[in-house]
Formats: C-alpha cells, structure tokens, sequence
C-alpha cells in the first residue's frame, strides 16, 4: 500500500484498451463494455484528470463489420479492414462521450511518427494542445498505411510509447486478466499473481509467458515489456483486469488490483 497511495495524485493518465477488451471473439463490439469504459473516463476528465486513452480494435471491428471471424495475417487485408473498422470504432467512441459531453479527438500514429524528431516532435505538440483544450484524444496506430517497417506491432507498445512522449505519470493497461502471473491463469489454477514489480529481473524471473487473444496482437509478454519501458522513464505502470472498467478508479483510489510496476521516482517518494 505504501507505493499505491501516489497513484491517487496521478493527473496526467494514459488508458490502453485491448481488442479482447473491447470486441467479440467474432469481432462485434462489446457496447455495455465500451459504454461504461467512456463513462469513468468521462468522469475522470471532468474531475481534473488528463485522460489519453489508447485503443485498440479497428482491425477486429472491420472484420466483424464484413463477417470475417479471424484475424488475417496478410498485411493489405489487415490494412483494408483497419480501414472499414476505424470508422466504425471511433464513431462508436464518439457517440459515447457525446453522452456525457466529452469531446474526443482520433490521433492515428505509425512508429516513424515517434522515432523521427520532427515527427516526434509534432506528435508531442498536438497531443498536449488537445489536453489542454480539455479533449480527450483517442489513440490507435494507423493500421491502415503501417507496414513492418514502421508499425509497433501491438498497442502495448503503441501506449507505453504514448505515456513517455508526453510525460504521463500512470499507464494503465487494461487487459481480461488481474496483472502479471507465474503462469497463464486461465489454464493454471496454480498461477500466482505478482502484485508489484521493482526489478522486473528479479520479481519476474519465474514467471511463464504464453499467448495472445484470438483478435488480439499482443500478450502479457508485450506487456510486460511496454511496462519497463516506461520505468526506464520514470512512469508508473498497472496492468489490471479490464473486464469491469471501474477497475480504473479502483486503482487510482490505491486499491491492491493488478500489478504494480513501480517507478524509480515513485520509489524515492515512498521512501
């Protein structure tokens, strides 16, 4: 509890939504999901929070859209159904914050438009300007123009990439289970979770990585990797069950939920 506690003064919070969070395994969308996720991020907005939110699902929602029941593994099939399924994700996304008077703002990146300083840069300037005017913008990596060469691969990365540029303080990943455990376990009843990590070398070295949703991209091992990433950047980091989207205020109020990768920063406040 002792390192938990900051996470109630966190202002500037990045949130990333996976596609097994968000859709169907058939590709639909989960609306009371996604409802009630926009809502707590409506509410946290409007108590001062700075809210990014991540998203994935455009490619899962294009195939749902177009009865495709699996994923494709072919790039311009996957570019094409990027295409069809953004829109009708963040017009879903729109019509929700709508409901609570929210304004969002889509921002679609390529990891070029992290890498090259300019671009950097720009992408920089135009997500704090969005913060500032009080939208919340609504970040997926652009599908639709990525190749291998310049796509992050997941959205886990895509959002610890995100919370560094502009100098989050918490990233929550949401996924459908509580944190980091020894073992997957969905099919391990013996699997114990790991609450916190200080020395990712250390506190993870018996823990068994494995698999990936059906419409997913990423596992718990990008993760993983996306949470260090931002500790090397002094950005705390909980991977937490998404299932119930309440699970954020849940812990921002410090509650013992997920795993907690805990900043060098946050370390030196706890003392």
């Amino acid at each position: 509890m002792t390192h938990r506690k900051y996470l109630k003064e966190k202002k500037k919070i990045v949130v990333k939504v996976g596609t097994s969070l968000l859709a169907y395994d058939n590709g639909k969308i989960n609306l009371q999901r996604m409802e009630k996720l926009v809502r707590v991020l409506s509410d946290l907005h409007n108590s001062g929070k700075e809210v990014i939110l991540v998203s994935s699902g455009a490619v899962a929602v294009g195939a749902g859209m177009i009865g495709l029941k699996e994923k494709s593994n072919d790039l311009v099939k996957k570019q094409a159904l990027a295409a069809i399924g953004q829109v009708g994700l963040i017009r879903l996304y729109q019509k929700f914050f709508d409901e609570y008077n929210t304004t969002l703002a889509q921002v679609l990146l390529t990891r070029d438009g992290i890498e090259n300083s300019l671009r950097r840069k720009n992408a920089r300037n135009t997500l704090h300007q969005l913060i500032e005017m009080g939208i919340v913008p609504v970040v997926n990596e652009n599908d639709t123009v990525a190749t291998e060469e310049i796509e992050f691969g997941d959205n886990d990365t895509l959002s610890a990439q995100v919370a560094t540029l502009i100098n989050a303080e918490l990233l929550l990943i949401l996924t459908d289970t509580d944190g980091v455990y020894t073992s997957n376990p969905h099919i391990h009843h013996s699997a114990q979770k790991v609450p916190k990590v200080m020395n990712a070398s250390d506190d993870l070295k018996d823990v068994d990585l494995e698999g990936s949703s059906k419409m997913g991209s990423g596992g718990m091992a990008s993760k993983i990797a996306a949470a260090e990433l931002c500790r090397e950047h002094n950005v705390d980091v909980v991977i937490a069950d998404g299932t119930d989207p309440s699970t954020i205020l849940a812990v921002l109020e410090g509650k013992d939920l997920g795993t907690f990768f805990v900043s060098e920063a946050t370390n030196k406040l706890a003392g």
